[in-house]
Protein backbone atom coordinates (compact mmCIF):
# COMPACT_ATOMS: atom_id res chain seq x y z
CA UNK A 1 0.00 0.00 0.00
CA UNK A 2 1.26 3.46 -0.90
CA UNK A 3 2.36 6.19 1.45
CA UNK A 4 -0.55 8.65 1.66
CA UNK A 5 0.79 12.20 1.41
CA UNK A 6 -1.82 14.10 3.42
CA UNK A 7 -1.33 17.84 3.64
CA UNK A 8 -2.79 18.74 7.03
CA UNK A 9 0.59 18.88 8.77
CA UNK A 10 2.19 20.86 5.93
CA UNK A 11 -0.72 23.31 5.90
CA UNK A 12 -0.55 23.78 9.67
CA UNK A 13 3.14 24.64 9.41
CA UNK A 14 2.33 27.31 6.82
CA UNK A 15 -0.50 28.66 8.98
CA UNK A 16 1.75 28.78 12.06
CA UNK A 17 4.23 30.96 10.17
CA UNK A 18 1.43 33.18 8.89
CA UNK A 19 -0.07 33.65 12.36
CA UNK A 20 3.31 34.70 13.69
CA UNK A 21 3.83 37.21 10.88
CA UNK A 22 0.31 38.59 11.22
CA UNK A 23 0.83 39.11 14.95
CA UNK A 24 4.03 41.04 14.26
CA UNK A 25 2.20 43.21 11.74
CA UNK A 26 -0.58 43.94 14.21
CA UNK A 27 1.96 45.07 16.79
CA UNK A 28 3.14 47.56 14.19
CA UNK A 29 -0.40 48.81 13.64
CA UNK A 30 -1.16 46.91 10.42
CA UNK A 31 -3.66 44.15 9.67
CA UNK A 32 -3.68 42.12 6.44
CA UNK A 33 -6.92 42.50 4.50
CA UNK A 34 -8.26 40.20 1.79
CA UNK A 35 -11.22 41.14 -0.42
CA UNK A 36 -13.01 38.28 -2.18
CA UNK A 37 -15.56 38.68 -4.98
CA UNK A 38 -18.29 36.06 -5.29
CA UNK A 39 -20.99 36.01 -7.95
CA UNK A 40 -23.85 33.79 -6.77
CA UNK A 41 -24.86 30.71 -8.73
CA UNK A 42 -22.11 28.18 -8.04
CA UNK A 43 -22.55 26.37 -4.67
CA UNK A 44 -18.96 25.11 -4.65
CA UNK A 45 -17.57 28.64 -5.03
CA UNK A 46 -19.76 29.88 -2.18
CA UNK A 47 -18.56 27.00 0.02
CA UNK A 48 -14.89 27.71 -0.72
CA UNK A 49 -15.35 31.42 -0.07
CA UNK A 50 -16.90 30.75 3.34
CA UNK A 51 -14.13 28.29 4.17
CA UNK A 52 -11.49 30.90 3.35
CA UNK A 53 -13.32 33.42 5.50
CA UNK A 54 -13.27 31.08 8.52
CA UNK A 55 -9.56 30.43 8.06
CA UNK A 56 -8.85 34.16 7.75
CA UNK A 57 -10.58 34.78 11.07
CA UNK A 58 -8.41 32.12 12.75
CA UNK A 59 -5.28 33.73 11.29
CA UNK A 60 -6.23 37.22 12.41
CA UNK A 61 -6.65 38.42 8.83
CA UNK A 62 -9.41 40.83 7.88
CA UNK A 63 -11.69 39.28 5.24
CA UNK A 64 -14.41 41.04 3.27
CA UNK A 65 -16.66 38.91 1.07
CA UNK A 66 -18.29 40.99 -1.67
CA UNK A 67 -21.30 38.99 -2.90
CA UNK A 68 -23.22 39.76 -6.10
CA UNK A 69 -26.34 38.23 -7.61
CA UNK A 70 -25.81 36.18 -10.76
CA UNK A 71 -27.14 38.98 -13.01
CA UNK A 72 -24.50 41.51 -11.93
CA UNK A 73 -23.07 43.58 -14.77
CA UNK A 74 -19.44 43.45 -15.81
CA UNK A 75 -19.18 47.19 -15.30
CA UNK A 76 -20.24 46.84 -11.66
CA UNK A 77 -17.58 44.24 -10.96
CA UNK A 78 -14.90 46.25 -12.73
CA UNK A 79 -15.85 49.34 -10.74
CA UNK A 80 -15.47 47.51 -7.42
CA UNK A 81 -12.14 46.00 -8.45
CA UNK A 82 -10.89 49.46 -9.41
CA UNK A 83 -11.90 50.73 -5.97
CA UNK A 84 -10.17 47.81 -4.24
CA UNK A 85 -7.03 48.32 -6.35
CA UNK A 86 -6.80 51.90 -5.07
CA UNK A 87 -7.66 51.10 -1.43
CA UNK A 88 -4.47 51.14 0.66
CA UNK A 89 -6.00 48.98 3.42
CA UNK A 90 -6.80 46.16 0.94
CA UNK A 91 -3.76 43.96 0.37
CA UNK A 92 -5.22 41.11 -1.66
CA UNK A 93 -8.05 40.59 -4.13
CA UNK A 94 -9.47 37.20 -5.05
CA UNK A 95 -12.08 36.41 -7.69
CA UNK A 96 -14.09 33.24 -7.13
CA UNK A 97 -14.55 31.25 -10.34
CA UNK A 98 -16.43 30.20 -12.41
CA UNK A 99 -18.41 33.28 -13.45
CA UNK A 100 -21.78 33.36 -15.24
CA UNK A 101 -21.51 33.22 -19.03
CA UNK A 102 -22.46 36.88 -19.56
CA UNK A 103 -19.29 37.96 -17.74
CA UNK A 104 -15.84 37.88 -19.33
CA UNK A 105 -13.54 36.15 -16.86
CA UNK A 106 -10.54 37.26 -18.92
CA UNK A 107 -11.46 40.95 -18.80
CA UNK A 108 -12.27 40.85 -15.10
CA UNK A 109 -9.09 38.98 -14.15
CA UNK A 110 -6.97 41.44 -16.10
CA UNK A 111 -8.47 44.35 -14.15
CA UNK A 112 -7.01 43.17 -10.82
CA UNK A 113 -3.81 44.97 -9.79
CA UNK A 114 -0.95 42.44 -10.18
CA UNK A 115 0.47 43.25 -6.75
CA UNK A 116 -2.89 42.38 -5.13
CA UNK A 117 -3.60 39.29 -7.24
CA UNK A 118 -2.97 36.58 -4.64
CA UNK A 119 -4.19 33.78 -6.93
CA UNK A 120 -1.70 34.64 -9.69
CA UNK A 121 -4.30 34.97 -12.46
CA UNK A 122 -3.33 38.31 -14.04
CA UNK A 123 -1.15 38.44 -17.18
CA UNK A 124 1.76 40.00 -15.27
CA UNK A 125 1.77 37.24 -12.68
CA UNK A 126 1.39 34.53 -15.32
CA UNK A 127 4.48 35.92 -17.02
CA UNK A 128 6.35 36.04 -13.70
CA UNK A 129 5.47 32.38 -13.16
CA UNK A 130 7.12 31.55 -16.48
CA UNK A 131 10.23 33.67 -16.01
CA UNK A 132 10.71 33.25 -12.27
CA UNK A 133 10.72 37.01 -11.75
CA UNK A 134 9.15 38.67 -8.70
CA UNK A 135 5.40 38.16 -8.61
CA UNK A 136 2.53 36.23 -7.10
CA UNK A 137 2.44 32.68 -8.45
CA UNK A 138 -0.71 30.49 -8.63
CA UNK A 139 -1.40 28.74 -5.35
CA UNK A 140 -2.26 25.21 -6.51
CA UNK A 141 1.00 24.59 -8.44
CA UNK A 142 2.93 25.89 -5.43
CA UNK A 143 0.98 23.52 -3.20
CA UNK A 144 1.85 20.56 -5.45
CA UNK A 145 5.56 21.22 -5.06
CA UNK A 146 5.45 22.10 -1.36
CA UNK A 147 3.52 18.93 -0.52
CA UNK A 148 6.15 16.85 -2.28
CA UNK A 149 8.98 18.61 -0.44
CA UNK A 150 7.19 18.23 2.89
CA UNK A 151 7.52 14.47 2.44
CA UNK A 152 11.22 14.78 1.69
CA UNK A 153 11.12 14.34 -2.07
CA UNK A 154 13.46 16.49 -4.14
CA UNK A 155 12.67 17.34 -7.75
CA UNK A 156 16.21 18.15 -8.85
CA UNK A 157 17.42 15.68 -11.45
CA UNK A 158 14.23 13.63 -11.33
CA UNK A 159 12.23 12.45 -14.32
CA UNK A 160 8.82 14.06 -13.91
CA UNK A 161 5.69 13.42 -15.95
CA UNK A 162 3.03 16.11 -15.87
CA UNK A 163 -0.41 15.01 -17.07
CA UNK A 164 -2.52 18.03 -17.99
CA UNK A 165 -1.25 21.47 -19.02
CA UNK A 166 -4.27 23.67 -18.35
CA UNK A 167 -3.90 27.39 -17.72
CA UNK A 168 -4.82 27.17 -14.03
CA UNK A 169 -2.58 24.37 -12.75
CA UNK A 170 -0.67 22.36 -15.33
CA UNK A 171 0.98 25.09 -17.39
CA UNK A 172 2.28 27.18 -14.48
CA UNK A 173 3.34 23.98 -12.71
CA UNK A 174 5.35 22.98 -15.81
CA UNK A 175 7.46 26.14 -15.55
CA UNK A 176 7.86 25.85 -11.76
CA UNK A 177 9.06 22.25 -12.11
CA UNK A 178 11.69 23.30 -14.62
CA UNK A 179 13.03 25.86 -12.16
CA UNK A 180 13.30 23.02 -9.64
CA UNK A 181 15.74 21.42 -12.12
CA UNK A 182 13.43 18.51 -12.90
CA UNK A 183 13.37 16.90 -16.34
CA UNK A 184 9.73 17.39 -17.27
CA UNK A 185 7.58 15.57 -19.82
CA UNK A 186 4.20 17.25 -20.39
CA UNK A 187 1.29 15.04 -21.47
CA UNK A 188 -1.88 16.49 -22.96
CA UNK A 189 -4.87 15.62 -25.15
CA UNK A 190 -2.55 14.88 -28.06
CA UNK A 191 -0.32 12.47 -26.15
CA UNK A 192 -0.76 8.99 -27.62
CA UNK A 193 0.44 6.87 -24.69
CA UNK A 194 0.51 8.52 -21.27
CA UNK A 195 1.39 5.20 -19.61
CA UNK A 196 4.64 5.05 -21.57
CA UNK A 197 5.74 8.38 -20.10
CA UNK A 198 4.60 7.44 -16.58
CA UNK A 199 6.64 4.25 -16.85
CA UNK A 200 9.85 6.31 -17.05
CA UNK A 201 8.85 8.80 -14.35
CA UNK A 202 10.14 9.06 -10.81
CA UNK A 203 7.43 11.58 -9.94
CA UNK A 204 4.14 12.42 -11.65
CA UNK A 205 1.61 15.20 -11.30
CA UNK A 206 -1.92 14.95 -12.68
CA UNK A 207 -4.13 18.01 -13.14
CA UNK A 208 -6.76 17.25 -15.77
CA UNK A 209 -10.06 17.63 -13.93
CA UNK A 210 -11.49 14.25 -14.93
CA UNK A 211 -11.84 11.10 -12.79
CA UNK A 212 -9.86 7.95 -13.61
CA UNK A 213 -7.45 9.63 -16.03
CA UNK A 214 -4.69 7.65 -14.32
CA UNK A 215 -5.48 3.97 -13.84
CA UNK A 216 -3.61 1.20 -12.04
CA UNK A 217 -2.24 -0.35 -15.22
CA UNK A 218 -0.53 2.97 -16.13
CA UNK A 219 1.65 3.29 -13.01
CA UNK A 220 4.54 1.41 -11.38
CA UNK A 221 5.56 0.60 -7.77
CA UNK A 222 8.29 3.24 -7.61
CA UNK A 223 6.12 6.15 -8.72
CA UNK A 224 5.32 9.14 -6.51
CA UNK A 225 2.01 10.66 -7.68
CA UNK A 226 0.63 14.08 -6.78
CA UNK A 227 -3.06 14.31 -7.68
CA UNK A 228 -4.25 17.90 -8.15
CA UNK A 229 -7.61 16.94 -9.65
CA UNK A 230 -10.88 17.82 -7.94
CA UNK A 231 -14.02 16.22 -9.37
CA UNK A 232 -17.52 15.65 -8.04
CA UNK A 233 -19.20 12.33 -8.83
CA UNK A 234 -22.91 11.87 -9.48
CA UNK A 235 -23.19 10.72 -5.88
CA UNK A 236 -21.69 14.00 -4.66
CA UNK A 237 -18.35 12.51 -3.67
CA UNK A 238 -15.14 14.49 -4.26
CA UNK A 239 -12.46 12.47 -6.07
CA UNK A 240 -9.18 13.15 -7.83
CA UNK A 241 -7.94 12.37 -11.34
CA UNK A 242 -6.38 9.04 -10.33
CA UNK A 243 -8.56 5.94 -10.03
CA UNK A 244 -9.03 4.71 -6.44
CA UNK A 245 -7.07 1.49 -6.95
CA UNK A 246 -3.93 3.35 -8.08
CA UNK A 247 -3.06 3.62 -4.38
CA UNK A 248 -2.40 -0.13 -4.36
CA UNK A 249 0.46 0.07 -6.85
CA UNK A 250 2.39 3.36 -6.50
CA UNK A 251 5.02 4.19 -3.88
CA UNK A 252 3.26 7.34 -2.66
CA UNK A 253 0.17 9.36 -3.59
CA UNK A 254 -1.64 12.49 -2.40
CA UNK A 255 -5.29 11.93 -1.45
CA UNK A 256 -8.35 13.81 -2.70
CA UNK A 257 -9.66 15.41 -0.59
CA UNK A 258 -7.02 16.10 2.04
CA UNK A 259 -4.09 16.59 -0.28
CA UNK A 260 -3.19 19.42 -2.64
CA UNK A 261 -6.45 21.33 -2.09
CA UNK A 262 -5.95 21.68 1.66
CA UNK A 263 -2.46 23.09 1.20
CA UNK A 264 -3.60 25.39 -1.63
CA UNK A 265 -5.73 27.44 0.75
CA UNK A 266 -2.75 27.90 3.07
CA UNK A 267 -0.60 29.03 0.14
CA UNK A 268 -3.21 31.67 -0.78
CA UNK A 269 -2.68 33.34 2.59
CA UNK A 270 1.06 32.95 2.22
CA UNK A 271 0.68 34.81 -1.08
CA UNK A 272 -1.28 37.53 0.72
CA UNK A 273 1.65 38.24 3.01
CA UNK A 274 4.00 38.15 0.03
CA UNK A 275 1.72 40.70 -1.67
CA UNK A 276 2.05 42.99 1.34
CA UNK A 277 5.83 42.80 1.12
CA UNK A 278 5.75 43.62 -2.58
CA UNK A 279 3.47 46.58 -1.94
CA UNK A 280 5.63 47.79 0.93
CA UNK A 281 8.93 47.77 -0.93
CA UNK A 282 7.68 49.22 -4.18
CA UNK A 283 4.87 51.61 -4.97
CA UNK A 284 4.66 50.19 -8.45
CA UNK A 285 5.71 46.56 -8.77
CA UNK A 286 7.14 45.65 -12.15
CA UNK A 287 7.21 41.90 -12.76
CA UNK A 288 8.75 41.68 -16.20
Amino acid sequence: MAIIMKSKEAAEQVYATIRSQVEQMKQQGHRPHLATLLVEGDPASAYYARTKQKIAEKLGISFHLHTFNRHVSEAELLHLIGTLNDASHVHGIMLELPLPQHLSASVIKQSIAPYKDIDGITPDNKLATVTGDAGLYPATPQACIELLKHYGHSLAGKNVTLVGIGQTVGLPLFHMLQRENATVTACHAGTRDIAEHLNHADIAFVAVGCPDVITQDMVHPGLILVDAGINETLEGKIVGDAAPDVVEKVHAISPVPGGVGTLTTAILYKNLLKAIRLQHYSREVVYS
